[in-house]
């Protein structure tokens, strides 16, 4: 019986990326044959870093895994997931509220597009870390550096002192 190859998409916006979205993508890594992490924008959030810089950042960090990509978009996820022909939705899911979020959003994702979501429970240790929390923290001066990747803390730190700078 040969075996199907399977793509699977990691979408999000990353800004940034975290410990616990590491601990995701080595978990799909494990689990499919071709992972593409999509970086996305979203309209609602305040940027730290350009879509550019996080793909470059991100590249960097998953440069040891031969299986894992990283492209940009900015269309819907599913149109997205469409056109790099992925199979699945790979999610990570770190509490409750996560489940309740992602199920609505994997339902109408296999509703609207026929994609189906493939979800992972993140560490014990990353149940808590949101890039949103991470960039707030940061912002008001707080230590984020076990919640992120060192390179991204430096760059993160940077920022924010250019920021305050002005």
């Amino acid at each position: 019986m040969q075996h199907q190859s399977i793509r699977a998409i990691f979408p999000g916006s990353f800004d940034p990326i975290t410990n616990g979205h590491l601990d995701v993508i080595g978990r799909g890594n494990k689990l499919f044959d071709e992972l593409v992490i999509a970086v996305g924008q979203s309209p609602v959030k305040e940027e730290v870093f350009t879509q550019a810089e996080r793909v470059e950042m991100i590249s960097r960090l998953v440069a040891d895994m031969p299986r894992v990509s990283v492209e940009s978009y900015t269309c819907l996820t599913v149109e997205f997931a469409a056109q790099i022909k992925a199979d699945v939705m790979l999610r990570g899911l770190r509490n409750l509220t996560d489940v309740q979020y992602e199920f609505q959003l994997a339902m109408t994702n296999r509703s609207v597009a026929g994609i189906e979501t493939v979800f992972v429970m993140t560490s014990e240790e990353f149940g808590f870390v949101s890039s949103t929390m991470v960039r707030q923290v940061a912002l008001l001066g707080g230590d984020v550096s076990k919640l992120i990747p060192v390179p991204v803390y430096n760059r993160l730190r940077e920022r924010l002192a250019k920021k305050a700078g002005h």
